[in-house]
């Protein structure tokens, strides 16, 4: 268990990349919430204007 774990010598490097790749989906699905409460938030005001400008 412990050679896999050390990855031939190369374990730094290895888990290094699975880290970073793990960040980066973090990243992703963050910014990707983030952008959809924002559109989410973009569509409402305009139904909110689309309806007080059919109302007058």
């Amino acid at each position: 268990m412990s050679e896999f774990f050390a990855q031939g010598g190369y374990a730094f490097f290895v888990w290094g990349a699975y880290g970073m790749v793990a960040l980066v989906l973090v990243a992703e699905v963050l910014q990707l919430r983030l952008q959809q409460r924002t559109i989410w938030a973009r569509l409402s005001r305009l139904v909110r204007l689309s309806q007080s400008t059919h109302a007058e």
